[in-house]
């Protein structure tokens, strides 16, 4: 049953992934992008609070350096933002799984707001950037996007039986 968890775990943050790298179609105005959410961090926010005792800091360091070599990153930017915040979710999961699904998609705009944050930390100590109000765009994609992905990812997991 060990290998079935950690196969679906990763089979999702893998397809997470995959949605975070594919292009959207030509013809879209270039704004649209800052809309997409953020599925890997919101995958490792589900599995840390469902199953911390399978998922945890090592999965989000992992995920996070796999992350910055598909975007083009700074090694370790997606790495470190991933770990800090995978602690903080990890710190306090069982406060966490008491929250309402409404109220976890607060928190998980508040957590990619601090994931934003870091990476826009990263890239203004190591290269030349600038910010703009559309960074924080994934913010609300992302709550509006929480409880669909929460009830898909446990329903995954009920009918998978995965502990």
């Amino acid at each position: 049953m060990n290998v079935a968890t950690n196969a679906s775990i990763f089979f999702t943050i893998f397809f997470a992934m995959v949605l975070e790298v594919i292009p959207f179609p030509e013809g879209l105005p270039a704004e649209i992008g800052f809309l997409r959410p953020d599925l890997v961090l919101m995958s490792l926010i589900y599995w840390i609070i469902a199953l911390p005792h399978r998922a945890g800091v090592l999965l989000a360091w992992v995920s996070g350096l796999i992350m910055d070599v598909l975007v083009g990153n700074f090694l370790g930017q997606f790495g470190c933002a991933y770990v800090i915040i995978s602690y903080f979710v990890l710190r306090y999961y069982q406060r966490l799984r008491m929250f309402s699904v409404w109220q976890q998609a607060i928190l998980v705009a508040g957590l990619v707001i601090l994931h934003r944050g870091l990476s826009f930390l990263f890239e203004y100590v190591l290269d030349v950037s600038f910010w703009s109000a559309w960074e924080l765009m994934p913010v609300v994609s992302s709550a509006l996007i929480w409880p669909v992905l929460f009830l898909l990812l446990r329903s995954l997991r009920r009918s998978l039986r995965l502990t």
